[in-house]
């Protein structure tokens, strides 16, 4: 099955016999600060609280949020309802609305497990580092999926002093090329010839987590990092996920205000760093 499909069933599962939160809001960044990382992402919100964090620049997404102001009935709808979005397959043609029910699917999954990890009183560990425990050593081929330039200039002093290389995997041609200390390539395969891969998190929302992990069977270490890695993390473990980072939300309301005003909701949220020693068999379990 896929990620998206045991993400969902991983939910069911951990909110069987209880009452569904539902939709009470969804948070938007303003559209001119689309062009900043603080107009990025989506928070979807439920009526105990919880918020659910999704990218919103793939494509169109984020015009096509602001456009539907009723939201084709999404508000009052009940979160795992939504969420099962997401998990619906994609066609091989084009659909925006298809897409745009995929985006909020997601946060809604997003959203319940918090809601889950809320009711057994989990937090996250800080995170110690913006590198998802990546620590170059001599010889090691690390791979990028996604290129996390504000990484970079911490990263690459330290590939340089150990004697590591950098090979990025993305999906715009106009990065391909060799660089100063790293090389991108469309090529997913080359995954494969990697010890340690770090990973954003856009490739859950975009469905290609599955096919991306696939190429990573010979990493001793997968970090999978960003705002929106924030479900149930079980699923990603399963599949050879080493540290799962993300934004655990601190103060709902100075984040909700900070996001929709397109300014810094850092301080509203900490980076967290979650490994499977972390994780509460209670989610599991229930």
């Amino acid at each position: 099955m896929s990620f998206a499909t045991d993400l969902i069933l991983a939910l069911e599962h951990a909110t069987a016999g209880r009452p569904i939160a539902r939709v009470r809001a969804l948070h938007l960044p303003p559209a001119e600060a689309a062009a900043s990382k603080s107009g990025e992402f989506c928070a979807l919100e439920l009526d105990d609280g919880a918020l659910g964090i999704s990218f919103v620049l793939l494509g169109d997404t984020l015009s096509q949020l602001v456009q539907a102001k009723d939201m084709d009935g999404v508000i009052g709808m009940d979160a795992l309802q939504l969420a099962r979005e997401f998990a619906r397959p994609r066609s091989d043609s084009a659909d925006p609305a298809a897409d745009l029910r995929r985006t909020l699917g997601f946060a809604a999954a997003n959203a319940l497990s918090r809601t889950v990890m809320d009711r057994l009183g989990f937090t996250p560990p800080r995170a110690s580092g913006p590198l998802g425990g990546i620590e170059p050593q001599a010889g090691d081929h690390i791979g990028m999926i996604g290129l996390f330039t504000p990484l970079l200039p911490q990263l690459l002093p330290q590939l340089a002093e150990a004697g590591a290389r950098l090979t990025v995997i993305e999906l715009n041609p106009e990065q391909v090329g060799n660089h100063d200390g790293y090389r991108v390539t469309l090529d997913a395969g080359e995954l494969g010839t990697c010890n340690k891969v770090l990973s954003t998190s856009t490739i859950l929302l975009n469905h290609t987590v599955d096919s991306m992990l696939a190429h990573c069977r010979q990493a001793s270490h997968i970090a999978l990092i960003g705002p929106s890695a924030g479900c149930l993390a079980q699923p990603l473990f399963a599949r050879g996920v080493s540290l799962i980072g993300g934004s655990w939300v601190s103060d709902r309301a100075g984040f909700i205000d900070a996001l929709r005003r397109g300014e810094s909701w850092g301080q509203f949220a900490y980076k967290f760093a979650l490994t499977a020693a972390d994780w509460p068999d209670a989610v599991d379990r229930r």
